[in-house]
């Protein structure tokens, strides 16, 4: 149960919206690799599911991850699970059972979404060098509170190859070349 199954996970991403991203430490390396995530799971079959909290108030996200998302649930509560992302997420994939997951604030609706995620009963990966906070300490905190609540924190690079598998046929090329791409 420790390996992540490409087939029967969802990546979910929360919350790097326009507005909020300038104040994010290391934003553009979050984005980054929130998005080839994103591109990644498209090459694999992946349902990718955006969260945007309050809109109207803080914007979209940015296009670059907004254009890489199925759906983008509008959210007013902190964990997106309270604004339909369990049912959200079944809709996408019938039978997910695991969660691939980042965002912003890592310390507060990524969080919070990725607890209540667990509470659902649902298997966690989260991804910490595509999460982001204002302040470091603030994301080390989030990282250290939810291995302890049951999530397990890995880089993007370690859900690429767990997604992949092996290194045969066209699909590894690909997201290799996205791996590449992305320098």
């Amino acid at each position: 149960m420790d390996a992540i199954d490409a087939k029967a996970s969802a990546l979910v991403l929360v919350d790097y919206q326009a507005r909020l991203m300038p104040a994010i430490h290391e934003a553009a390396t979050a984005i980054a690799n929130g998005v080839l995530l994103a591109q990644a799971a498209h090459v694999l079959g992946i349902p990718v599911i955006g969260t945007e909290q309050n809109p109207a108030g803080l914007g979209p996200n940015v296009e670059q991850v907004r254009n890489e998302c199925a759906v983008t649930l509008a959210k007013v509560h902190f964990d997106a699970c309270a604004d339909g992302l369990v049912q959200a997420l079944h809709e996408a994939r019938p039978a997910v059972g695991q969660v691939v997951i980042a965002g912003c604030e890592a310390h507060v609706c990524m969080m919070q979404t990725a607890l209540g995620l667990l509470r659902a009963g649902l298997r966690v990966w989260v991804v910490a060098n595509a999460c982001g906070s204002r302040r470091p300490g603030d994301h080390a905190a989030a990282m250290a509170r939810l291995a302890q609540a049951g999530a397990t924190v890995v880089t993007h690079e370690m859900v690429l190859f767990e997604w992949l598998g092996d290194c045969a046929g066209p699909r590894f090329r690909d997201v290799l070349k996205l791996i590449k791409q992305a320098g």
